[in-house]
């Protein structure tokens, strides 16, 4: 996990009904933050038993060259996918919404974004037994702007506020493939049969910006007048361009 509670200072507040959490990371613990990120970043791109399949049959040195080469040289891409995994992480951190698949690895080319939802994780509804589930946009910016945030809020709102058919039968099936029978069930289900309800869905605004996202993501769940849950997060790190560059030079270096 990205351990945000190591470096950054929280402040919570509702708005609207929903709740909103500014993560302002302390520039005194930013190695810690880039030291522990480098330690999630690889497993984002390769499985674990992929990795120890490797070491085992051609080595260490045949790893690092593996990882090296799922990694985004791209610095627009590497800015968008470290956005991806931080809200990703925040989830598995501070949410029940704990499942689902490492979709990075599944990149047609480590130079381009991957189609579809930024966020896709789940739960399970202890009381019914219903999948929850949360459509995620994921926006990482070294100045955040109105206009990003209105197009993210833009891409939830997409298909009735739910997923697309395409990335829950995608989730599915990686599921299935990696043995998760029960949750790929879950979600054909919710999509084949009785249909994925309102309720059941959960929205996550994840913005990662050098500047202060307060005023934009206020400004976003006022004026937002839908039913679904919403979660808004924005993570500061105000020298946004240098700590990507940190966290995806120290794993290079780092080989596995």
């Amino acid at each position: 996990m990205a351990q945000f509670v190591k470096w950054c200072a929280t402040i919570k507040e509702s708005v609207n009904g929903h709740e909103m959490t500014v993560l302002n990371a302390d520039p005194r613990k930013i190695c810690g933050a880039v030291k522990a990120l480098s330690k999630l970043v690889p497993s984002q791109y390769a499985s674990d038993a992929r990795v120890a399949h490797l070491m085992k049959s051609l080595g260490k040195t045949a790893v690092a060259e593996y990882i090296e080469e799922k990694l985004p040289t791209s610095k627009s891409i590497r800015s968008g996918d470290l956005g991806e995994i931080l809200g990703t992480s925040y989830l598995g951190e501070f949410t029940v919404f704990t499942q689902g698949v490492k979709r990075l690895r599944w990149k047609d080319h480590r130079n381009m974004s991957m189609r579809g939802e930024d966020v896709l994780a789940f739960g399970v509804d202890a009381a019914t037994g219903e999948v929850l589930v949360l459509k995620g946009e994921a926006k990482s910016r070294v100045v955040l702007s109105g206009t990003t945030v209105t197009a993210a809020r833009k891409a939830l709102s997409a298909n009735k506020g739910r997923p697309s058919a395409h990335a829950i039968s995608f989730v599915a099936d990686r599921c299935f493939e990696q043995g998760n029978t029960h949750l790929a069930d879950l979600l054909d289900s919710a999509q084949l049969k009785t249909r994925l309800k309102a309720s059941q869905v959960t929205h996550l605004m994840f913005t990662f910006s050098g500047n202060d996202p307060v005023a934009h993501l206020r400004r976003d769940l006022e004026a937002y007048t839908g039913t679904i849950e919403q979660i808004s997060v924005g993570l500061r790190v105000v020298e946004h361009q240098k700590f990507i560059k940190s966290v995806f030079d120290l794993v290079g270096s780092n080989g596995i």
